[in-house]
C-alpha cells in the first residue's frame, strides 16, 4: 500500500494549530494529575509534555536523518508543560513548512519517507490526545461545547463530549491506523495474530481489508466486494470507526455482520499497537 494521506498535506498543519488549542483549552478543564481514563498510564499534565516531546522526536527525526539518540524529553526548570508543547509546536511547525509534503525525510515505516508522514502522523497523534482530554474534563462534569464548523467543512456528529472532525479527516485517521499501526507497529513489537482472520472496514465511502495470523498482520484499501467477503464487515460513522480502531469506543459504537470474534481481535490488537 502507497504511504500516502487521502487528504492534502496542508490540511494536517492547519489541523495541528486548531487541535492542541482545543487539547489546553480541555487540560485547562482538568487537573494536571487528573487520570486520563482512555489513555491508560497518563495524566493530564503527562499527555502534554509527552505531546511537547514528541513534537521535538519528530523535529530530529528530521534533521538527524533517523532515530534520534537524545532529546529534551522533559520541560526546562521553570518552564510550564504549556509552554514546553506550545515551543515545540512552534519549532516543528517550521521545520514542516520549511520543506515541501514530498520532500525526502527519515521516517520510522518504510512505506512513506517523507515530510509528509510527518504531517500527517503528528495531525492525528495530536486529534487522539485532545480527544482523550476533552473526555477526561467530561467525566469530571465539564462538557466542552464543540466549535463552528471549520470553513469548507460540513459539521459531523458530536459523539459524546468531544469536538467532531471533518469526515474526510476522520477517514485519513482510519486509513493511517491500520497501515500505519496494525501492519508496521505491530511488526516493529513482534506481534500478530494467533489464527488467521480478516476484517472488513467500511465508512465515508472506503474499504480496507485487515488480516492477521501467524507472523503477519496486514491491511489495505480495497474495493466494496472484497471488504464483504471478509469473516466480518465493521462499519459505523467516520468518526466512531476512527475512535474504535484507536480504543477510544468500544464494540458498541460500530456495526458488524459476520464472525464477531474476528472484530474482537483486531480491536486487542489495535489496543496493543497503539498503547
Amino acid at each position: 500500500m502507497a504511504g500516502q494521506a487521502l487528504i492534502e498535506p496542508g490540511r494536517f498543519l492547519d489541523a495541528l494549530g486548531i487541535e492542541v488549542e482545543l487539547l489546553l483549552d480541555a487540560a485547562h478543564r482538568n487537573a494536571p494529575t487528573a487520570r486520563v481514563v482512555t489513555a491508560p498510564g497518563f495524566t493530564v499534565g503527562e499527555v502534554v509534555r509527552h505531546l511537547g516531546g514528541t513534537y521535538r522526536t519528530a523535529r530530529l527525526w528530521i534533521l538527524q536523518g533517523g532515530s534520534p539518540r537524545r532529546y529534551q524529553q522533559y520541560p526546562e526548570p521553570g518552564q510550564s508543560t504549556e509552554d514546553y508543547l506550545r515551543t515545540g509546536l512552534a519549532e516543528l511547525l517550521t521545520l514542516l513548512r520549511a520543506n515541501g509534503a514530498d520532500s525526502a525525510a527519515a521516517t520510522w515505516w518504510p512505506a512513506d519517507r517523507t515530510i509528509g508522514f510527518w504531517c500527517r502522523r503528528m495531525a492525528h497523534e495530536t486529534t487522539i490526545h485532545r480527544i482523550d482530554l476533552q473526555e477526561t474534563a467530561a467525566l469530571a462534569g465539564e462538557r466542552p461545547v464543540a466549535p463552528e464548523p471549520r470553513s469548507g467543512e460540513s459539521p459531523a456528529p458530536i459523539d459524546g463530549p468531544i469536538t467532531p472532525v471533518s469526515d474526510d479527516y476522520a477517514v485519513d485517521g482510519v486509513d493511517e491506523v491500520l497501515t500505519l499501526w496494525f501492519v508496521q507497529r505491530l511488526a516493529m513489537l513482534g506481534v500478530s495474530g494467533t489464527a488467521p482472520w480478516s476484517v472488513g472496514i467500511r465508512t465515508g465511502g472506503h474499504h480496507w481489508i485487515a488480516r492477521a495470523g501467524p507472523g503477519f498482520t496486514e491491511a489495505w484499501r480495497c474495493s466494496p466486494q472484497e471488504a464483504r467477503r471478509a469473516d466480518v464487515l465493521v462499519s459505523g460513522t467516520p468518526m466512531r470507526v476512527y475512535l474504535w480502531l484507536w480504543g477510544r469506543r468500544d464494540h458498541r459504537a460500530v456495526t458488524w455482520n459476520g464472525n464477531a470474534d474476528a472484530a474482537a481481535r483486531l480491536w486487542a490488537l489495535m489496543r496493543l499497537a497503539t498503547k
